[in-house]
């Protein structure tokens, strides 16, 4: 009977049917032990506790969002472009559509790392810095020191890194010493030896805000890979994007949002919030916003906006991405787009950072290259940026993967960009990166038969990890 009633619930619930399978399959297997596993680990939720206090962190933060875009204005700009914004506004209600914030694509961390170094030398109000990865080395000790030194001068400092995220990069203890130095420091969702699925629900965002005038975002981590001062797979390539006026907002509003449900606080976000900003002229348009698990968001924003990106697109769709792990949805509106005579290329690795991973990304390839899409694989190393870009119109850079976790899971974030100067930047790195990168072929993409089972009992269960 409990076997009966399980698989009812699985059958009927509201999930992602590729999900459905490995459960069925677990359940029906391992019987009532495979129950047990599902009633722990299968609900993708956080506590009630987490939801109702970020339900109130939305709704106190409703009176802080602005924009001077109308929707008449978004509409005339934007023409085919404006229906994906629209999509984006009506399910993350925390940010806005913005004008005239200057933005600057970096194609390299080492190119991130010398501009995000000056402007924290520069801060004189605050500065916010959220992060998956905080590693020992030259990248993360640098940056330490600056942020030392801006405590000294009176600059209020937040830092907040994913726990599970920074496991073996630092001790357990190590936001305790941040605290010594004057540096507001807290860990995200910290991690308890017990058997629950809390642990699905990490914060994989990368945001950096000074002075509320200036935010970055984008794939870049604080470790020293991220600056090929390590080389644990070969040139790491990897992008980030930097906004400078009132776009930082929604970057502002999105950090402010995860750090008073860690502290279970709810402070006045005025004071990090400024009353003017300057307007760059011929900037073009720019949307950040968040993702992350329901029902704290109503949908999977990063994918339903990659997926509108792929709809709406007329001449190519190009992808940066570290994964290649796409559920039904995605994988038929890539084929789609491609058949309807979009140019869809991907950039993945060529040396992987996982294998199991690396596995399931090549297992889509047969099926990708039949429909037209062109796959490329990164050859001086691994890549793990997550860009989007359209039409020479549209780009998204952000921290969103091309993976189960990224997609269903993770807190995430991104920057929508309509006819920005970084838009430019990206399709130039696109350019030079396929460049660097060889084409896969039919014939490439197939392995032996020993390979291909591994892959396909692999895929089976990807949608739980």
């Amino acid at each position: 009977l409990i076997l009966i009633i399980t698989v009812l619930n699985i059958v009927n619930r509201d999930m992602l049917p590729e999900t459905k399978i490995p459960w069925l399959l677990c359940v029906i297997g391992l019987n009532v032990f495979g129950v047990a596993i599902y009633i722990v680990f299968s609900h993708n939720r956080p506590s009630r506790r987490q939801r109702r206090k970020y339900l109130q962190l939305v709704e106190h933060s409703s009176a802080y969002i602005d924009s001077s875009v109308t929707q008449e204005e978004t509409d005339a700009a934007l023409g085919n472009w404006a229906d994906v914004v629209g999509s984006i506004q009506k399910q993350d209600g925390t940010s806005m559509f913005y004008r005239g914030t200057k933005t600057r694509y970096f194609p390299t961390g080492e190119k991130f790392f010398q501009s995000f170094l000056d402007d924290l030398k520069h801060a004189e109000r605050y500065i916010f810095l959220e992060y998956f990865i905080l590693a020992r080395g030259k990248m993360w000790y640098e940056t330490l020191d600056v942020l030392k030194a801006k405590v000294k001068d009176g600059v209020e400092v937040r830092v907040m890194y994913d726990d599970i995220g920074c496991m073996g990069k630092i001790r357990a203890g190590y936001y305790k010493s941040l605290r010594k130095a004057g540096i507001k420091c807290v860990k995200f969702n910290p991690f308890v030896p017990v058997v629950t699925n809390v642990h699905n629900f990490r914060d994989h965002r990368k945001i950096a805000v000074i002075d509320g005038k200036i935010g970055y975002t984008g794939g870049i981590n604080l470790s020293d890979e991220y600056i090929n001062e390590t080389h644990p797979f070969g040139q790491w390539k990897d992008t980030a994007v930097r906004l400078e006026g009132e776009g930082v907002r929604g970057l502002i509003l999105m950090f402010l949002h995860l750090y008073n449900l860690r502290t279970k606080e709810t402070e006045d976000f005025a004071p990090y919030l400024s009353d003017t900003y300057e307007a760059f002229e011929d900037e073009g348009y720019v949307r950040p916003y968040g993702d992350g698990p329901r029902p704290l968001y109503k949908n999977q924003i990063g994918e339903e906006t990659y997926i509108n990106v792929l709809t709406h697109a007329s001449k190519y769709v190009y992808i940066m991405t570290p994964y290649l792990i796409i559920d039904y949805r995605m994988r038929s509106a890539i084929v789609s787009a491609a058949l309807r005579g979009v140019d869809v290329r991907i950039i993945v690795p060529h040396i992987p950072d996982k294998k199991i991973p690396f596995a399931l990304t090549r297992s889509n390839y047969p099926a990708l290259i039949k429909a037209g899409v062109k796959i490329y694989e990164y050859t001086p190393g691994f890549i793990h940026a997550k860009n989007f870009l359209a039409d020479d119109e549209v780009a998204i850079v952000g921290t969103i993967n091309l993976d189960y976790r990224s997609l269903l899971h993770h807190f995430e974030n991104a920057v929508f960009m309509y006819g920005t100067k970084a838009v430019g930047e990206l399709k130039s790195d696109f350019d030079e990166t396929f460049a660097v990168s060889k084409l896969q072929t039919a014939e490439s993409a197939r392995k032996n038969i020993f390979w291909r089972a591994i892959c396909e009992v692999a895929k089976v269960f990807a949608p739980l990890f």
